[in-house]
């Protein structure tokens, strides 16, 4: 059935009045939704309660009005830029997800097959529907026939076979009739078969479309890394509990009796003024939730939304669409990638280059055979495909499929056959089935050659005569030569008769056509990747559809035979072996020739029991169990819809070098969360013990709330910026993959949180006690110049150890232009230190520092720096 689909003008006049085939995406949460949220916090309603109060006291005179009008702005400053940071980062992962996984459909326009996005697809449009793809419409068949995967829509497993209506059906609506013959509704998934639909439903009209919102709404479950992060968060909130609680108590003491010199009768005197004790009580709440407030790690949510974000267009450059963030965590934790090889490991530009006869004697190009046996090759390769043959060009289809046509394109279609019938090829059975009638009325088969050849007992000389096979040997001794050259081959043969109705091929009486060698190269950034992956502790294994021979030739060119006693194997071996054995030869095992998807999916199931975290690649419709059982599922950008779906992680170039880098952004964005984890607990656990500890020495809290409020955004928001954009440093490639149970906190950070929150502590009670220090501050009764200069000292101690945080290297500046958001945020913390200092005032209590005043912080702050890296030396890498 020759199709000549809508011209130009019909495409404009149909979506004109029927729109396009989008679908009204699910609106996200909104930033006024968000900012709502976050004010909706117990610990934000608390501090705004005994804000509150403290306005209350202001209009007694009990406290100055500038206090409350400072903390409600640092408050609202802090929470909204914080809103705002995860509302872009989020909205811009969402936004380069959608442009980059946008499904194309195969579309006949004027003629000609062409490939356009689904959104642009219009009413009466006709689609062609092959093994793998998704429908995008409501429709109905026009030719052909299909099997299709209705679950989506109505729950049922059971596929749905769907035929071509009757000339002159012009039935538009089948109503909720999924089982009805001839319509198709978008979502379903072809299993089985090739067809055309007529489009007859758009967008949210269909089916799919109404209840489009219910599956948006969908969430997946919490990945690993967030599961890791929630329960250090849990564990940080608790000690920022406890340090609010405790901090509170002592601001307490200190007021009830240091302040009051340990005297009974003025204790008396204080407790007996109540406005006095309430006040105090209040801002000892105050100080408390502030406390908790800076404690609580909620920067680490932003972290991951930065990070993701920031990644996300990287590795879209680098060919790597990542469908849910869960995939690129994982994927730093591999330890074991079982990897298809044609387009994946070789290059995928599949070529025919040799043909072997009845003989045995093999033809380098289709010129060189004769006219009648030409003619039979022409004829089987043209007709028992599942592609589109446009003269001289076949659309659709697979890439053997369209490599093996190569070999006859130059051939001319003057033949003018009719398929009656067909069973597409698949990978259990692997063979295909044609049967034709017009100047030939035969079967035509293609499939491996080890099930064709078994059932010929003849085959065509040059001529194209009949001769009876005598013997195959000299037919399998070239087949193994070009094997052994890395050549795959596809069998051609032909017999009288009809395919039954099992689809199933004859006991004998096939009459051999000749063999196709396919060669497909080993692409030579995969041999340096996969021994790149392999040094990263990840072991790879090939798993193919091709013979043995073909396939240890590949692995050997490959590099992925690594070890004198690697193990490869046939899909046959491995069924004949129990579960216990396999998973003893397991880390030995390189290749599976000859593989079924079953043996994908049993062997990422065998990997899982022993605990290791696998990733899978695929590109077919049998390929999507496997994927979506591994850890990682890495499906390749030409496969199909359904394979796609299944997937964490879509490789767009379907390469090797791709999955390499992919591992790669996985480990980084991990050490990335990693260094903004040591930075924040450093900050975190010297704020608590200064102001745990200063009132029970007698002094006032060197920190006012305003200042703590400040402290938070640069520890939370301004970090997260900061460190999200971190580069992929090859070297996390020597790392060793992360175990499950491993925990997050690693012995490095524990030192490094342990050394810089210490001796900030220590640092600062030299700042504040010691006389030495004192000496460098004019002198003041409430000692605001050296509160200033502590404020300051507290955040550039802080800048200084961000330097320290972001690299274990002892040169802090270790690839630092691959970063430079770093330095942009720490240049804006720094200036907006130093304004406040100036411009504070009695709001958030800085007066200004003199030269030796700023001489003194700045070097006191910088000798975080020589401790940690004696630290680093003592330690080591992490």
């Amino acid at each position: 059935m020759k199709i000549q689909g809508l011209s130009d003008e019909a495409v404009r006049a149909a979506r004109e009045q029927y729109g396009t085939n989008a679908l009204t995406e699910q609106a996200g949460e909104g930033f006024w939704e968000k900012l709502k949220g976050n004010f909706d916090d117990p610990i934000i309603k608390i501090l705004c309660i005994a804000l509150g109060i403290n306005v209350i006291f202001a209009f007694m005179g009990q406290v100055e009005w500038y206090e409350s009008v400072g903390i409600a702005l640092a408050v609202i400053l802090a929470t909204s830029v914080a809103t705002y940071s995860e509302y872009q980062n989020e909205n811009a992962f969402r936004k380069l997800q959608e442009e980059a996984s946008l499904i194309k459909c195969k579309v006949y326009r004027s003629g000609v097959l062409q490939e356009i996005p689904i959104d642009d697809i219009v009413m009466g449009d006709y689609v062609l529907l092959q093994t793998g793809d998704k429908v995008p419409a409501d429709g109905v068949i026009c030719d052909g026939s299909i099997r299709v995967d209705q679950s989506v829509l109505n729950g049922e497993a059971k596929e749905a076979t769907k035929t071509s209506a009757p000339e002159g059906d012009t039935e538009t609506d089948a109503g909720a009739d999924f089982l009805h013959p001839h319509k198709v509704f978008r979502g379903s998934v072809v299993c089985d078969g090739n067809a055309v639909m007529r489009t007859t439903t758009l967008g949210d009209k269909t089916h799919y479309g109404q209840i489009a919102g219910e599956l948006q709404g969908d969430e997946d479950r919490d990945t690993p890394l967030k599961l890791k992060l929630s329960a250090l968060a849990g564990q940080i909130s608790n000690f920022g509990y406890i340090g609010g609680v405790a901090i509170a108590i002592a601001f307490m003491f200190q007021r009830l009796v240091i302040h009051n010199g340990f005297e009974m009768a003025r204790i008396i005197a204080y407790c007996s003024n109540w406005l006095t004790v309430v006040n105090d009580l209040v801002e000892a709440v105050m100080l408390a939730v502030i406390i908790i407030v800076v404690a609580v790690p909620e920067g680490l949510p932003l972290m991951i939304a930065i990070v993701s974000a920031q990644n996300m267009g990287k590795m879209l450059k680098d060919n790597i669409l990542v469908r849910k963030i869960s995939g690129i965590e994982t994927a730093g934790s591999l330890n074991l990638l079982f990897s298809d090889k044609t387009g994946t490991i070789t290059k995928g530009q599949l070529e025919a280059v040799a043909f072997v006869d009845g003989a045995g004697r093999e033809y380098a190009s289709y010129k060189e055979l004769g006219a009648g046996l030409g003619k039979l090759v022409n004829l089987s390769v043209r007709y028992n495909t599942s592609a589109v043959i446009n003269d001289t060009e076949a659309v659709g289809g697979n890439a053997t499929e369209r490599a093996i046509f190569g070999f006859v394109a130059g051939a001319g279609a003057e033949m003018d056959e009719t398929v009656r019938n067909m069973v597409p090829f698949n990978s259990r059975n692997k063979y295909s089935l044609a049967e034709v009638a017009g100047t030939y009325n035969v079967t035509l088969a293609k499939g491996a050659p080890e099930k064709l050849l078994a059932l010929c007992d003849a085959y065509y000389d040059e001529d194209g005569t009949k001769r009876p096979l005598t013997s195959a040997a000299p037919i399998t001794e070239a087949i193994d030569r070009l094997a052994a050259r890395a050549i795959r081959v596809l069998a051609l043969a032909v017999y009288e008769g009809e395919i039954p109705a099992d689809g199933t091929l004859p006991a004998s009486g096939l009459v051999f056509v000749g063999a196709v060698g396919i060669r497909d190269e080993v692409r030579p950034e995969s041999v340096e990747a996969i021994a790149r992956v392999q040094k990263a502790g990840v072991q790879v294994v090939m798993i193919t559809g091709d013979r043995q021979d073909t396939a240890l030739a590949i692995a050997r060119e490959a590099g992925l035979l690594d070890q004198a006693d690697a193990v490869v194997m046939t899909s046959d071996e491995l069924a004949a072996l129990g579960d216990d054995e396999v998973k003893a030869l397991l880390p030995r095992l390189r290749v599976v020739a000859r593989a079924l998807p079953t043996d994908k999916s049993r062997l990422v199931r065998l990997a899982q029991e022993m605990n290791l975290v696998v990733g899978m690649t695929g590109d077919g419709v049998n390929d999507s169990p496997a994927l979506k059982r591994a850890d990682v599922g890495f499906a390749m950008g030409g496969g199909t819809e359904v394979a796609k779906e299944a997937s964490e992680i879509v490789i767009l170039d379907d390469n090797f070098k791709s999955i390499g880098r992919a591992i790669l952004y996985g480990r980084t964005i991990y050490n990335s969360i990693r260094k903004f984890i040591i930075f924040q607990l450093t900050i975190n656990v010297a704020a608590v013990l200064i102001s745990f500890v200063s009132p029970l020495l007698g002094m006032e809290n060197p920190l006012s709330i305003t200042q703590f409020l400040w402290i938070n955004l640069v520890m939370d928001t301004l970090a997260a910026l900061a460190f999200g954009g971190e580069p992929a440093l090859r070297r996390y490639m020597d790392e060793r993959p992360k175990r499950r149970d491993e925990n997050i906190i690693s012995r490095y950070m524990t030192s490094s949180i342990a050394v810089g929150s210490l001796w900030c502590f220590a640092t600062s009670l030299f700042f504040l006690m010691s006389g030495t220090a004192h000496a460098y501050f004019r002198e003041d009764p409430a000692n605001i110049y050296l509160l200033t200069g502590y404020f300051a000292f507290f955040i550039f101690m802080a800048v200084f150890n961000a330097f320290n945080a972001r690299t274990d290297a002892k040169n802090l500046f270790d690839n630092i232009t691959g970063n430079m958001g770093f330095l942009r945020v720490m240049g804006i913390i720094v200036v907006v230190q130093v304004l406040m200092i100036y411009f504070g005032g009695v709001i958030l209590r800085c007066y200004g520092l003199t030269g030796t005043e700023w001489l003194f912080v700045l070097a006191l702050a910088f000798t975080v720096v020589p401790v940690d890296l004696v630290r680093k030396a003592l330690v080591g890498r992490s």
